[in-house]
């Protein structure tokens, strides 16, 4: 690492904001890579319902019974679950009490608070002879504890947060890749060549930049359809506008120096000196305008989920969990649709508060 280099750390570290920035950013990006292995619930998108058990505060505690589902597996690879998590081999019964009558297992099912259901299941069923060495219950019997309740269906909510940090920090990655390559590319030529194409660049940026962002958003959506990928697109062909305006002026002034005239005088070509020498020394601003783009792009895209036409259940997202959950705002269970929001919150502070030390530490206007 070069004196320049190592100066522009430095001053980034001395930011207590930009340092709080990126250890939540750190931490959610451990999270998203390991979801599966730290979510209590591990099954694809967290998606486990019980619906006996829904709509239940933070803390609550309750006893599962493993009952064998019909062709389940009960193996799963390594990446496999890393990627997709392990599909439930077991139907988790939520239940009271239990005792053994012969062959079979007498439950005391939990159907409401209050309310029981006598049932019984042949061993044959359970998960006899399984559980982990430190669970003396034959019957692999589990005492499960949500940290923050469950939604609507019974799914665990911390699950869920989860794993939705995934869809959040990709969002963010995807759409930031792609306003980068278009506004980058298109800036840049627009600065350099000036006359003809900057006036073609510069009339297409002020259309797109006349059109509301969520309008927008909203029309290529319905053209590329309701998804998981379609949204980071939709999302990401919006947001080029910032970069090629900046990309465009510091181009422009740039290309007005002395280096740039001595590439010419060496014969070098447009593409040359455009990529090689004038980008890498404009890059400062992108970094500030990217790491805004990436908050923006996360609050976009809970919004879109929020109204139905961004990412589709079961896959968890913050802004549909709160779609899910917002009416028990106003009744008994405020933390379900309290505690995404609180994620949006922090995800999108952290990379604003990283925002401003860069554009501290580098000393760039935007």
């Amino acid at each position: 690492m070069n004196n320049p280099q190592r100066h522009i750390l430095l001053r980034l570290l001395q930011n207590k904001g930009a340092v709080f920035g990126l250890i939540v950013i750190s931490l959610s990006v451990v999270v998203a890579i390991g979801a599966y292995f730290i979510a209590p619930d591990d099954s694809p998108d967290a998606n486990r319902m019980t619906v006996e058990i829904g709509g239940q505060k933070p803390g609550f505690r309750m006893q599962f019974l493993p009952v064998r589902l019909e062709g389940a597996m009960e193996g799963t690879g390594f990446w496999q679950r890393l990627l997709y998590g392990r599909p439930d081999a077991f139907s988790w019964v939520p239940i009271n009490s239990y005792e053994m009558k012969g062959d079979s297992v007498i439950v005391e099912k939990y159907v409401d608070e209050g309310v029981e259901e006598r049932v019984g299941y042949p061993m044959s069923a359970l998960r006899v002879n399984s559980a982990p060495p430190s669970l003396a219950d034959p019957f692999g019997v589990r005492e499960r504890r949500f940290w923050l309740g469950t939604d609507k269906y019974g799914r665990d909510v911390l699950s869920r947060l989860l794993v939705g940090v995934r869809v959040s920090l990709s969002v963010g990655l995807v759409t930031v890749l792609i306003s980068l390559t278009i506004g980058v590319f298109l800036g840049a030529v627009a600065g350099y060549f000036r006359g003809r194409v900057d006036g073609i660049i510069m009339w297409l940026i002020n259309v797109i930049w006349s059109i509301p962002t969520l309008l927008l958003v909203f029309a290529i959506t319905l053209l590329l359809g309701k998804g998981f990928w379609q949204i980071f697109i939709a999302i990401g062909l919006t947001m080029w506008v910032n970069v090629a305006r900046i990309i465009r002026g510091q181009v422009m002034e740039a290309r007005e120096r002395e280096y740039v005239e001595a590439a010419r005088a060496l014969g070098y070509s447009h593409a040359r000196i455009l990529f090689h020498h004038i980008l890498p020394n404009v890059m400062g601003p992108v970094l500030v305008v990217a790491a805004s783009n990436f908050a923006s792009a996360i609050v976009i895209e809970a919004g879109l989920s929020f109204l139905g036409i961004g990412v589709q259940p079961p896959q968890p997202s913050w802004g549909l969990m709160i779609k899910e959950n917002y009416n028990f705002i106003i009744t008994h269970n405020p933390m379900l649709a309290l505690a995404p929001g609180f994620a949006i919150m922090l995800l999108v502070l952290a990379f604003n508060l990283l925002g401003n030390g860069l554009r501290d530490a580098l000393s760039v206007r935007v």
